[in-house]
């Protein structure tokens, strides 16, 4: 029995049906390029890749047509449930979520802390529900694992009416990624899920960092928005907020055209000139273009940072693990990364490294404890997980 697992971007819908239990996925997707002339729907089953034009759709009719096209493929007799990605629910989600209409308005009331997500995550459980109007929906919000955070992790220290009256303080996101690795560290190094000390780092695009002790996220880089924390690819991370206003009145434009600039143009992109993509960024350093070995440098810097900044509410760290675009394919950020931090007591293996910690468990240095490695990441397989477990208890 499958899970048709969705994701709703502000510009695209990702989609895969898969089964919880055995992991094997039997097609996925992306409705890509929404509202453009190009857009159309993508999507691989059995390692063969397949397309389809949709010109101009919207979120909605890309839904329509994600679940036309699982009909013509027979897979929809086998679902036992859909599985929303949501990516705010500040903090009135702790755990994932059976949808009913109280759940659908308290993400309705988080649409101010997730502007951009929020609204296509609802129109994705709109459609999924006339769709598929038999089967339990699920969501599974990116803030909710951080909601365990202490006080003293997620107050920001600003008046405290913004935090009582208007919610301003830390959440943190990629959390079904954050624990999910979480998890599968656990098993490749053979720590106690009672008793354990871990920091992980999802490097994609977007990157955060999230100290878990127990099992549980008791910090992380991220905050009210995924503006906040380590460089990213088009993201600055964590800036002087004063930049804002002194740079809007040194261009004479909106300080909302700033804002727009820090998510959109800064990071990786806006140091070098040149790409978002780390592994342009990688090529373009090795042939000597010094913006684009700052960004490089830029990177492993802040990130190594952070990452030892959240051993500090840990006590001490027993694994760092890498996960994402980024910290599972770069050879190079992870080297320097750990290079950076040796004073942990981390040194780096060169050819473990170089195979991704493949044929160590994942591990790419030379120390037991602590020991860096890299653990895929599998967010949708974490949704499906969760959905089929609460469609079970119904």
């Amino acid at each position: 029995m499958d899970v048709l697992v969705l994701n709703c971007g502000s510009s695209s819908v990702k989609f895969a049906v898969i089964d919880p239990v055995s992991s094997q996925e039997e097609v996925s997707g992306i409705a890509q390029r929404l509202g453009a002339p190009e857009a159309s729907l993508d999507w691989k089953r059995h390692g063969k890749k397949d397309t389809r034009p949709t010109p101009r759709a919207g979120h909605e009719e890309a839904l329509r047509a994600i679940g036309n096209l699982l009909n013509e493929l027979g897979l929809t007799d086998e679902l036992i449930g859909v599985g929303h990605r949501v990516v705010h629910g500040g903090s009135k989600f702790s755990g994932s979520m059976a949808i009913t209409p109280e759940v659908i308005a308290m993400v309705e009331e988080c649409i101010p802390l997730g502007p951009l997500h929020n609204p296509p995550n609802l129109v994705g459980i709109r459609v999924a529900q006339e769709l598929f109007p038999g089967l339990p929906q699920v969501g599974v919000f990116d803030t909710a694992f951080h909601q365990t955070m202490p006080p003293v992790a997620y107050t920001y220290p600003v008046p405290h009416e913004w935090l009582e009256a208007h919610s301003v303080r830390r959440y943190g996101f990629h959390g079904t990624s954050h624990r999910f690795v979480a998890k599968q560290a656990l098993h490749l190094t053979g720590l106690s899920p009672e008793k354990h000390r871990l920091v992980t780092a999802h490097l994609g695009n977007g990157c955060s960092c999230a100290a878990v002790r127990d099992g549980k996220s008791v910090d992380t880089t991220m905050g009210l928005t995924p503006l906040e924390g380590v460089m990213m690819g088009t993201r600055s991370g964590s800036v002087d907020p004063a930049i804002i206003d002194h740079v809007a009145k040194a261009l004479g434009k909106p300080e909302r055209e700033i804002l727009d600039a820090l998510n959109k143009k800064s990071g990786l992109l806006g140091v070098s000139g040149l790409s978002n993509d780390m592994r342009t960024i990688e090529d373009a350093a090795a042939r000597g273009h010094e913006r684009a070995r700052l960004a490089f440098d830029i990177f492993c810097y802040v990130l190594a940072k952070s990452l030892a900044a959240l051993v500090v509410p840990l006590g001490h760290l027993d694994a760092l693990v890498f996960t994402g675009g980024i910290g599972e394919n770069s050879v190079a950020v992870r080297a320097r990364t750990v290079e950076h931090l040796g004073f942990l007591g981390l040194t780096i293996d060169p050819h473990a490294n170089a195979t991704h910690g493949r044929s160590q468990n994942g591990r790419i240095t030379e120390e037991i404890r602590p020991q860096a490695l890299v653990v895929p990441t599998n967010e949708e397989l974490m949704i499906a997980q969760d959905t089929a477990e609460i469609a079970r208890r119904r």
